[in-house]
């Protein structure tokens, strides 16, 4: 009997995996861990959300199976939410699916268009499912960079000229996670034409389309005229209304790739617990305050992270999007590498990071902060990162050793 499955084959060892543990063991033990390293939200959902959860779940007949692509109000509700937020008309029963969240969606789209030995872009450094989604379904990737620049067009045009099989399907992900970057709607407008040329659909992934800092929306790949001829976009709640653990996403686009992704999840999943999704529906229809107020905390954040850390002798880019910062580690100690770096932070100076090369080869050299803990938290993790680099022979310069 084989103990080699062919699938497990091709995942290797989850590094991200190591140091979570690290910080388990250390929290285990007693140890004042502030964790940088997971994109978890610290802040609660809206009230009146977790009021309508308790309220459905109170009906005898909400306890059963649901509807594995959303139930119809709850695809209503993200219609509506693309027609104020985008100027996008989208139809709910054909254009949008309601997924276990983002990681969820992207996984079964892979199953639904994959057939083994496609050729699929994706970005190197990324978030690890939108390699391996992929992976798991037999397809093979090649990378493009995550930098939305003149280079990123000229790595599309090499890939197709280049590549047997032709690439059918390119992944991008703005704001981008882990590299924080962003992009404009010319880029979105671009990517559609370069698409529709080359016959390759687009999988893209908006998760942190809330979380924006420089005063301009992010936009949507749905804005484009036509991008929904060979487009489908990911979002979820998880991030905009603080509901991780709810595991409520949506996938809408292409009626094509709508259909085959919905067929897989019906062999699947009977979608989430129907309370859950009533819920979902009452944050996209209610208030929205939240959605702003929670942009002006994470952005608060940002900029007490990035003083804090510089006057630590750290200097980290400020981003201009998402949850996180994408930072480079110091040049003294860049010799460690983003892995040994990052335990060694978690281990002298109780800060939790995420190691770049988790995300890919081309992240090495830098490590994913979360701005998932409060103010004064941040400023601690500072004060620890300066008597760490100390410890390390790490000179301060004068005009941030205060």
């Amino acid at each position: 009997m084989s103990e080699e499955f062919y699938r497990i084959k091709r995942l290797p060892p989850y590094v991200i995996a190591e140091v979570n543990a690290m910080r388990a063991a250390a929290r285990a033990a007693g140890e004042d861990i502030i964790d940088l390293g997971m994109g978890n939200p610290d802040l609660p959902p809206p009230p009146h959300v977790i009021d309508k959860l308790v309220e459905v779940a109170r009906k005898p007949d909400a306890h059963g199976y649901s509807a594995s692509k959303g139930i119809p109000g709850l695809r209503r509700a993200q219609a509506n939410y693309y027609g104020r937020r985008f100027g996008v008309d989208v139809d709910p029963e054909n254009e949008v699916v309601v997924t276990m969240g983002s990681k969820e969606g992207l996984a079964s789209l892979a199953t639904a268009i994959t057939a083994p030995g496609d050729v699929i872009l994706a970005p190197n450094p990324s978030y690890p499912i939108h390699t391996f989604g992929f992976i798991i379904a037999g397809a093979t990737i090649r990378a493009v960079p995550t930098t939305p620049d003149e280079r990123y067009f000229e790595s599309l045009e090499r890939a197709m000229a280049f590549t047997v099989p032709r690439p059918s399907i390119l992944v991008v992900n703005y704001p981008s996670n882990p590299t924080a970057e962003a992009v404009d709607l010319a880029f979105y407008e671009r990517l559609v034409a370069w698409a529709r040329e080359n016959q390759v659909w687009i999988i893209s992934d908006l998760a942190y389309s809330e979380l924006y800092f420089d005063g301009n929306p992010t936009p949507s790949i749905m804005q484009v005229k036509g991008a929904k001829d060979v487009a489908i976009e990911f979002t979820s709640l998880s991030k905009t209304y603080s509901m991780a653990g709810w595991r409520i996403g949506f996938a809408v686009g292409n009626k094509t790739l709508i259909a085959a992704m919905t067929r897989v999840k019906s062999y699947l999943d009977y979608g989430a617990f129907t309370p859950i999704q009533a819920a979902a529906c009452a944050a996209l229809n209610g208030p929205q305050d939240i959605v702003e107020q929670n942009r002006k905390l994470y952005h608060k954040r940002r900029d007490v992270m990035v003083e804090s850390f510089a006057r630590a002798g750290w200097e980290i880019p400020s981003p201009r999007a998402s949850m996180f910062a994408w930072a480079p580690l110091p040049p003294a100690l860049a010799h460690l590498g983003s892995l040994e770096f990052s335990k060694q932070l978690l281990t002298q100076a109780k800060v939790a990071v995420a190691p770049g090369v988790g995300y890919g080869e081309n992240g090495e050299g830098f490590v994913r902060i979360a701005m998932v803990e409060n103010e004064q938290r941040l400023r601690q993790a500072a004060r620890n990162v300066k008597k760490y680099l100390a410890s390390m022979g790490v000179n301060v310069p004068a005009r941030n050793a205060g």
